[in-house]
């Protein structure tokens, strides 16, 4: 017996329920973007604004929703475009049935951002129009128009990030940098471009590294210039040490420029990556006026350096702070108030533990004006022999400092690592574009990432050791230059002195503190 077929045709929609033949008004809203704030792309948004609300209200079977837009926004991503973002809710939320965009482009130039918004539409029986594609999203065919379209716009997005990643580096190339002068402290845009000094701003900056000179760590500069009210880069009331220690870092103080510190590692995501090497960085020297004298920054730079390496927590209490030490127990001198609420208030300097030990450290605690007139009488004390100290420092520096052979191993060993890449890239594509032994394959490898492994640590090691003697080299450097400046007789303290010379002081005893200049003399001070 032949079987009998009966078509039973559907009465619903099957997106959204409702009966296939009702008359119901589709709600429909209309999305407009341009990327730029230009004056062409404001007359082109205002057109598709317009145009969009003449075109629904045109039609019989729709119903005006409203026209949702963006302005001035990049579109590689859907995360920052507000307008679009809320039509997406509203119409999630039944307010719109219907959503009508110029092109794929228009909606979204990320594939993954544009699939996954018109799925979960599509959902909900929401239908996106695409009116240059003419893409129907709820048609059968209109998702994987749309994965095509999207691809391609996702290319011209790269392409245009890529062109435009280009023109940046070759600025920098040429030693043309760019600053974000609205949040950086002590400069402004010149008439021609290049950076211009703030007089008000640079005292800002000239105090900061003077309050560090003193003594002070960033977090106390921070502090300082918040109780003073002075506004932070970001114009802000409150400074935070990490502001502080950009500022002491940045080599644009000097009047250098370094460039292409960071790049962009995704053109879809805009992430910006800290440079580590993946990409050539340039120096300028003498790229603009400086707010610091070169040589202030790298002394600041050394004592930055100085301060990391300490094996006890730095004290910022003063210029004096972690760097007076007691002869008996090694630990540092700091400040102590004594009759902090009367009149015979003073500041004195004592062994930290010197109540904390088991047996009482005996070295006596100092003034603030008893440090210094020691140190007046040390530094006079090599007056003398200035001389012959700067001729024996720069004996050391040439023996200790030179990294000559280091930066020749180095090149070598960066060569070494290159070679053993380009052999297992190699062995790699061997292995897949033919049968191989396995085994064979394995131990190659393996050998070769053990070269590569091996070269790796070398050039690290040397890369430490390099770091290691410019760090000595410039500490020297600063010595002989705070010995240069001396001339004839020293009848004052003086804080660069201070830092520039001396290493540490010993306590022994009142009559008897030992100070240990940077070039490794000491000298003791006695009465």
């Amino acid at each position: 017996m032949a079987k009998k077929v009966t078509t039973i045709p559907a009465t619903l929609n099957r997106f959204d329920s409702r009966p296939i033949a009702a008359a119901k008004k589709r709600k429909t809203a209309g999305y407009a973007r341009v990327s730029t704030d230009s004056e062409e792309q404001a007359t082109s948004y205002e057109a598709q604004v317009d145009y969009y609300t003449r075109y629904i209200n045109g039609r019989e079977d729709w119903e005006f929703a409203g026209v949702y837009t963006d302005e001035g926004i990049s579109a590689t991503n859907t995360k920052k475009r507000d307008g679009f973002n809320q039509m997406i809710e509203d119409a999630l939320d039944g307010k719109i049935d219907l959503i009508i965009t110029k092109s794929v482009s228009r909606f979204a130039r990320n594939t993954v951002d544009s699939l996954t918004t018109v799925r979960k539409l599509k959902e909900k029986g929401i239908e996106v129009y695409f009116e240059k594609e003419n893409i129907y999203t709820l048609d059968s065919k209109g998702e994987l128009l749309i994965t095509i379209m999207s691809s391609l716009a996702q290319e011209e997005s790269r392409s245009i990030s890529e062109n435009t990643t280009w023109g940046k580096r070759k600025q920098f190339a040429d030693g043309k940098g760019s600053l974000a002068y609205s949040t950086f402290l002590g400069y402004e845009k010149g008439e021609d471009g290049s950076l211009q000094v703030n007089p008000e701003q640079a005292e800002t900056v000239k105090l900061i590294y003077q309050l560090f000179l003193q003594g002070l760590s960033p977090y106390a500069i921070g502090k300082k210039l918040t109780g003073l009210g002075i506004k932070s880069p970001a114009g802000k009331d409150t400074w935070h040490q990490s502001s502080v220690k950009s500022i002491l870092t940045n080599e644009k103080y000097k009047g250098d420029a370094l460039l292409q510190k960071q790049y962009t590692a995704d053109f879809l995501t805009k992430k910006r990556k800290k440079n580590q090497g993946e990409i050539p960085q340039y120096y300028v020297e003498g790229n603009h006026e400086a707010i610091i004298p070169p040589e202030t920054w790298e002394l600041v730079q050394e004592e930055l350096e100085g301060r990391k390496r300490m094996d006890t927590r730095y004290s910022s209490a003063s210029i004096f702070s972690s760097k007076i030490k007691c002869s008996e127990c090694g630990n540092w001198y700091g400040s102590k108030v004594w009759h902090s609420k009367d009149k015979y208030r003073r500041v004195i300097f004592q062994c930290n533990r010197k109540f904390k030990n088991d047996k009482k450290c005996q070295t006596p605690h100092l003034t603030e004006d008893e440090i210094k007139e020691a140190f007046v009488k040390a530094v006079n004390a090599v007056i003398p022999e200035k001389d012959e100290l700067i001729a024996n420092t720069k004996v050391m520096m040439r023996t200790l400092c030179d990294t000559t052979e280091l930066e020749v191993e180095q090149s070598r060993l960066l060569a070494e690592m290159d070679a053993a890449v380009a052999m297992t890239e190699r062995i790699i594509a061997e292995n897949k574009a033919a049968a191989t032994d396995q085994g064979e394959y394995q131990r190659r490898r393996n050998e070769l990432v053990a070269r590569y492994e091996a070269a790796r640590d070398g050039y690290e090691k040397a890369s430490g050791e390099i770091s290691d003697r410019q760090g000595k080299r410039k500490t020297y450097m600063r010595f002989i230059s705070g010995l240069q400046k001396l001339d004839g007789f020293c009848g004052k303290f003086d804080e660069e002195l201070w830092t520039a010379l001396l290493d540490y002081a010993t306590v022994y005893a009142r009559d008897d503190i030992r100070f240990t200049f940077k070039a490794g003399n000491e000298v003791k001070v006695t009465g």
